[in-house]
């Protein structure tokens, strides 16, 4: 059978007050083409279809639409919840997706023979699919005590939880003649971040070893981590990435989908397939001096400027490049925190004196800035 794995879509993602709405219309256009041209026996999305919990009608729309339209070309179609999605917000979708032809999983549900989808290829083949949603630390014990464990076993870590319930759901991953699949949203130890995740729910405390998968699994296809990549486990364990970057610390990332042939017999067969419609993501760094003579990448910018700061710094360096979305002094001159000039007491010190510290610890000498707050503080108090 052929799967084509993508993740973390993220649609109704704003980069910094841009909107991409256009940029993920052309690059899901690009998804579903290469279902089209590949005649894939299941599509997984593995979560983070959306980039907020309460995404607008129209990235509503655009995810529905898309669903659709792969579901359309022959592939059966499973999409989990990821961190940014609404779970319980995507299981009230179901009754419409069922109608379509597609599976939707957004959170975990109390009984676990949810989580498990069986299905036949038009060519014969079987497979099974193990389909796990995030599951936030939070809510781990209470989905652990869902699936009938003893007090004692509550009191393990978050990974020893994913562990447990990723085993109940793929108990049955014994039968010799069917394809054993996984798919989760969940951060891998020794995986490596993409740039662009959520901090909160990638630090230590969410990541899980890849011996939680069966060695029996023929495929376990990720989402969360953004960067397309193999994870030493088990069994073949993969991140397809996300479609396209998502922010400019994603900007080295080749945005792609993950195509796997496999059979009950024969050993997975990936290869990456690239997305290239979205916009370019690239940083430029430079003195304002340096950065008149380049000639601008196309895509959206971020410039890192390497001067003191000063007024009208800004505005100068958005009139060389209208398409910069991010313009700030270059981190590696910011000084430190407590490196610079001695911290300001506010007892006894007036405003002026402490915004006049304030600079002076960040290294801005221009006396353009302390005259306007001065003319600013003079008339909030008059």
């Amino acid at each position: 059978m052929k799967i084509l794995h993508t993740s973390d879509w993220h649609v109704g993602k704003v980069l910094k007050g841009q909107s991409r709405a256009e940029e993920h219309k052309n690059v899901l256009a690009g998804v579903i083409d290469i279902a089209r041209q590949e005649r894939p026996d299941l599509v997984v999305i593995a979560g983070d279809l959306y980039d907020t919990a309460a995404p607008t009608a129209e990235a509503t729309r655009l995810v529905t639409r898309a669903l659709t339209a792969l579901r359309r070309t022959g592939a059966d179609v499973v999409a989990i919840g990821g961190n940014h999605d609404n779970g319980p917000a995507l299981d009230a979708l179901r009754p419409w997706a069922e109608a379509a032809g597609i599976t939707l999983r957004g959170a975990v549900r109390e009984d676990p023979a949810e989580h498990v989808i069986d299905g036949t290829t038009a060519g014969g083949e079987r497979w099974r699919l193990a389909a796990l949603p995030f599951l936030s630390q939070r809510y781990a014990i209470r989905a652990v005590e869902m699936y009938e464990l003893t007090a004692a076993e509550t009191t393990q870590t978050y990974a020893d939880h994913l562990g447990r319930i990723l085993a109940r759901l793929t108990e049955g991953f014994t039968e010799p003649d069917r394809v054993h699949l996984v798919t989760a949203h969940l951060t891998v130890v020794g995986a490596a971040t993409g740039g662009g995740e959520r901090d909160a729910h990638t630090v230590m405390g969410y990541a899980v070893p890849a011996t939680v998968f069966p060695g029996t699994a023929h495929y376990v296809a990720l989402g969360h981590l953004h960067r397309a990549q193999r994870v030493q486990g088990p069994c073949p364990v993969r991140y397809s990435g996300a479609p396209l970057a998502v922010d400019f610390g994603e900007q080295e990332n080749v945005p792609s989908v993950t195509l796997v042939e496999v059979s009950a017999t024969t050993a997975a067969q990936v290869r990456e397939v690239p997305v290239t419609a979205a916009t370019a993501l690239h940083t430029v760094r430079g003195t304002l001096a340096q950065l008149a003579g380049i000639t601008a990448p196309e895509g959206w910018l971020r410039v890192y400027v390497r001067e003191q700061p000063r007024a009208g710094l800004r505005e100068e360096v958005q009139e060389l490049f209208p398409r910069a979305l991010e313009i700030r002094i270059d981190p590696e001159l910011v000084p430190a925190p407590g490196s610079g000039t001695r911290v300001a007491q506010r007892s006894g010190r007036s405003p002026r004196q402490l915004f006049a510290d304030y600079l002076d610890s960040r290294g801005h000498a221009d006396d353009g800035v302390r005259d306007l707050f001065d003319e600013l503080l003079e008339e909030v108090e008059h």
